[in-house]
Order: structure tokens, then C-alpha cells, then sequence
């Protein structure tokens, strides 16, 4: 970008010259016409050739103003400016002589800079201009008496010259536009899928938010990610892997509509910008995308973990939720990162429980959960399966509570609780979150510890006291097996009852080293055997209502 700014500098300084040395010739005629036409004195003379610079310089210097703040009228001033500085080239030949001027020749500094600036067909018609102005008067005002037309002959070598000189810095200056358009766009189209590549797309995205910032329209953002596409590599190869790419390149880029940008982000992840689009409307085709992915058959598929070729998208919008280039990024990527997380082959929008929160919120517990968030972020980065499954068991709460009929505030408390249920393990040693074997009885000691220190971070916010019971009694049993207190029956909270049912069955149906991951109706069956003894069998019998009718959406 910085060396293009220089050419595109050095290319201004040329042409800036090439103008001025035509005005300023034109103003040497003028003068010349002036002086040859007034008894005046030198001095008085001079001060008119400098009043005439002046003016000419002025002139000029309004028309380059003019000419910078040329987007909205760009076709129009790149034809007047031409007709300009021909017209005043044409009055100095004609003060000067008419067909007998020696100053002819100022028409070749309106064709170099009309040329360079504006390309082949504005140079040779202006070449063809300037030739019809000359030929035109010595056909007009030349005398032959049926002789032969002297000037006119000279001329025609003039205008050839005019016309040669258009058509080779035509050429030039086009063939050269190409080749610079040739190696853009080697530098910004990805090799192998033909898609704009990761330099491009950030190039393309300032460029957007500028443009939504000046419009006041919305921008969103997709990052799309294949479903196990390493596995689907390691088995078939990396060539059968590029066919993929390939494939999903094409259907992404045929799917979208035309003012939209697909690029590839880089691996398996690509990225598709949606201007003026808001949040509803990017969902609704990210959605479309994952369909029409999901429906195309690709070889090998069949052995894929879920029998299938899918993708997981991740949804951001500018300026609704993200507020800067940075964060609609991010929060594109995080979105993507919850979907990954949440099942695979799915769409999730960016949403924070945090901003949430914050209307909630005294001023004085702001700062405090800005600290929880950075302690979740910093588990989440030291354990991948804890970040999943606190998703997870959100997203479980959230159809729960939606079937428990639970009122506005339980509603909200029983997600908080969901989100920082797992927050007190930021005290627990990285060895055991991360633990491949069946943990000792010192090391279940030790973990049984998190709901009290997840109380202990989050204790001073007012607004999450109701939460404290919720995280609190979570892993609580209605037989009193359960931990930190042993509670029976209905001496636990309710909420914690819930929480406890999306929390277990999370924690049987996904994968842990020490552990083999259930199938759905494993986990039901599961939740219903252990209700009564762990868990409340009404609230387990609800549950499975709502897994049920939210399969396809989880």
C-alpha cells in the first residue's frame, strides 16, 4: 500500500508539471500578444505577465481542488479538465498567429497529462480534438488561391505526430494497468480456491466499516469453519482435502449476493463480509449457507464422525454489537468458536452474558466482572473441554428454563449461574483440568473445591447474589451424596437442581479422556435412572422434553 502511495505520488508530481508547463506556455503567448499590442513601459508589461501567471496559477489551483474531491462528479471533470486547458492552448495559438503560431505545440502537454490520467480513449480523443483545431484553421483562415496549402501540409505532420504520441502512452499506460492489475490480483486471490485471501480481506474490511460508518448502515460478518476436516485430511489426504476447498469455495462464493466478499481466512476457515446487512438477515443466510453445504456430496463423507461434510459458522455486526474492526472479528470468531463447540454444523450469533449483565450492574461491580470475564477467558485458554461445556450447559439452561416456565429474574439468574458455575476453576491446578486418567481421591478433593471458589470471586457483586446458591449447591444430591454441604431434598436451591441436570448430562455426553462419551439416549437414560436418588425426577422429565424438541437445534 505504501509503495503503490509512492508510485501514485511520483505519477501526480509528473502530471502536475506537464499542466503547468502548459499554462505557463499559454501565459508566454499571452504576453507575448499583450507586448506586441501596447506602448506601455517593460515594467507595466511584466506586471501583467505576473497578474496573467497569477491568475492562470489560481485558476489552476481551484481546479486541482476540485479535481481531489472528484467522487461524485468523476466523469464529468475528467472530460472539462481537457476541454480547460485546450481552450486556453487554442486562444494563445489564435492571439499568437492563428495558423501561423509557433505554439502549437502546447496541445502536446494536454494530450501527455490527459493520457496518462485518464487512459487510451481520453488521450486519443483528445489528440483528435487538438488535430481538428489546427487542421480547421489552416483550412479556414489559410488563403490558397487555388494554390497548394502549405501549412496545412506541415501540419498534418503535427497531427501525426499528435496521434502517435496518444496512441503509444495509450498503450503503455494501459498494458501497464493490466500488468498492475495482474499482480493485485495475484497478491489478493487465494491460489487454490480462487477466493480473495486473508491480506485482501483485511484490506476489504476497514474499507467496509468506513463505508457503513459514512452510510449508517449495519456490516456483518461470517467466519465459517469445516467439521472435522482435519479428520477428513488424515484420512483421505491432503489433495482430496484441497477438492474440499475447492467445492465449498465455489458454492460459498455462488450463494452469496453480488455486493457481499467471500475470502479465504485461512486453512479450513473462510470469511464472508455482508454490507448493509443486519444481524437477522446474516443469520438467515449463514443458515442458507450451512443447508446448501450440508446437501452437496462430497467422497468420503460417509465416514465422517457425524456421516457428513458440514461447517460451523459464527455470526458478528457491526455496529450493533461490535464496535470496532478489532471486535467484529472477534466476536465473529467467537461466535464461530461457541458453534464448534455447541454440536458442530450449526449458526451462532455473538452474544455475551456479560453484556447482559451489565445493565444489572452498580458501577462498583463493573470492574469486578470485568475480572470474572478475563478468569473465564484465561480457563477457557487453559481448558478447551471447559469452555464447551459451560456452552453447552448454557445453551441447555436456556431450553430448560423456556419449559420450566421460570419467570423473567430465575430465567436470568439460572443463566449467569450456567456461565460462571465452573469460574471457581481457575484455582484448580492446570494437571488436573487437564488430567488423561481417572483422578485420585486427593486430586477429587482438591476439585470438589471450585463451586466455594467461584463464590469467592464473584461474592461482592450485588447483582449475582442470587446466584451464589445456584453455583454454590450445583453438584449437590437430593439423596445427600453430593458436595460441599451434603444437602438433601428440598433444602437445595431449585435453580441448583437445574443447573445440575444440564450440567451432568453435558458431562455424559461429551468426550473426556478418562471417560467414554453416551449417546443422547444414553444421557437420558441415565438422567432418568439417577432420578430421585440425584436428581429431581420432575425437572429431569421436563429436560428430556426440551432435548427433544430442540434436537435439530443443538
Amino acid at each position: 500500500m505504501v509503495k503503490d502511495s509512492n508510485n501514485l505520488l511520483k505519477i501526480n508530481q509528473v502530471l502536475y508539471l506537464v499542466k503547468f508547463a502548459s499554462l505557463f506556455f499559454s501565459a508566454m503567448a499571452f504576453f507575448q500578444y499583450y507586448y506586441q499590442n501596447e506602448s506601455a513601459n517593460n515594467i507595466y508589461s511584466f506586471g501583467i505577465f505576473a497578474f496573467i501567471i497569477l491568475v492562470i496559477l489560481l485558476l489552476y489551483i481551484f481546479w486541482d481542488f476540485l479535481w481531489s474531491k472528484k467522487i461524485k462528479y468523476k466523469f464529468l471533470l475528467t472530460w472539462i479538465q481537457p476541454l480547460v486547458f485546450i481552450s486556453f492552448s487554442t486562444v494563445a495559438i489564435l492571439l499568437t498567429g492563428s495558423y501561423e503560431s509557433n505554439y502549437k505545440f502546447l496541445f502536446m502537454f494536454i494530450i501527455i497529462s490527459s493520457t496518462i490520467e485518464s487512459g487510451f480513449k481520453l488521450g486519443i480523443t483528445t489528440s483528435s480534438v487538438c488535430s481538428l483545431i489546427i487542421l480547421s484553421l489552416d483550412l479556414i483562415l489559410v488563403k490558397t488561391h487555388n494554390s497548394i496549402n502549405s501549412y496545412f501540409g506541415s501540419d498534418l505532420v503535427l497531427v501525426g505526430a499528435f496521434l502517435i504520441l496518444a496512441y503509444t502512452i495509450g498503450i503503455y499506460v494501459k498494458t501497464e494497468k493490466e500488468h498492475i492489475e495482474e499482480l493485485k490480483d495475484r497478491a489478493n486471490i487465494d491460489g487454490l480456491t480462487n477466493l480473495y485471501n486473508h491480506r485482501y480481506f483485511y484490506d476489504a474490511i476497514a474499507k467496509a466499516i468506513k463505508e457503513s460508518d459514512e452510510n449508517k448502515t449495519s456490516l456483518s460478518l461470517l467466519f465459517i469453519d469445516i467439521d472435522y476436516f482435519k479428520y477428513y485430511n488424515d484420512l483421505h489426504g491432503h489433495q482430496k482435502g484441497d477438492e474440499v476447498l475447492k467445492i465449498i469455495a465455489r458454492v460459498l462464493k455462488s450463494s452469496v449476493r453480488e455486493k457481499d466478499l467471500v475470502a479465504r481466512y485461512g486453512g479450513e476457515e473462510f470469511a464472508v463480509m455482508l454490507p448493509d446487512t443486519v444481524e437477522d438477515e446474516a443469520i438467515e443466510i449463514a443458515e442458507n449457507l450451512r443447508l446448501k453445504i450440508q446437501n452437496v456430496t462430497f467422497e468420503g463423507q460417509e465416514y465422517q464422525p457425524n456421516e457428513n461434510l458440514t461447517i460451523s459458522l459464527g455470526v458478528s455486526v457491526y455496529p450493533q454489537k461490535a464496535k470496532t474492526e478489532t471486535e467484529l472479528i472477534k466476536f465473529a470468531d467467537e461466535a464461530l468458536y461457541r458453534a464448534k463447540f455447541l454440536r458442530k454444523n450449526r449458526v451462532e450469533g455473538y452474544s455475551s452474558i456479560f453484556e447482559d449483565l451489565q445493565g444489572d450492574l452498580d458501577k462498583d461491580d463493573r470492574e469486578v466482572v470485568t475480572s470474572i470475564k478475563t478468569l473465564i477467558a484465561v480457563i477457557n485458554a487453559r481448558d478447551k473441554y471447559t469452555y464447551g461445556h459451560v456452552e453447552r450447559v448454557v445453551a441447555y439452561c436456556k431450553i430448560l428454563a423456556e419449559k420450566l416456565d421460570l419467570c423473567i429474574k430465575d430465567n436470568k439468574n439460572l443463566i449467569y449461574g450456567a456461565y460462571m458455575h465452573d469460574v471457581g476453576k481457575i484455582n484448580i491446578s492446570k494437571e488436573i483440568l487437564v488430567k488423561n486418567t481417572p483422578l485420585t481421591p486427593t486430586e477429587w478433593d482438591e476439585l470438589k473445591e471450585h463451586p466455594q471458589n467461584a463464590i469467592a470471586i464473584i461474592k461482592n457483586v450485588k447483582a449475582l447474589n442470587d446466584v451464589i446458591p445456584i453455583i454454590l449447591q450445583h453438584h449437590e444430591k437430593l439423596d445427600g451424596t453430593g458436595y460441599p454441604f451434603k444437602l438433601e431434598g428440598d433444602n437445595i436451591n431449585y435453580l441448583a437442581k437445574v443447573l445440575s441436570v444440564a450440567d451432568s448430562f453435558d458431562a455424559m455426553t461429551s468426550d473426556r479422556p478418562y471417560h467414554r462419551k453416551k449417546s443422547i439416549s444414553e444421557g437420558i437414560e441415565e438422567l432418568r435412572k439417577c432420578g430421585g436418588s440425584q436428581f429431581d425426577p420432575e425437572i429431569v422429565e421436563k429436560f428430556i422434553e426440551a432435548i427433544k424438541e430442540n434436537m435439530n437445534h443443538l
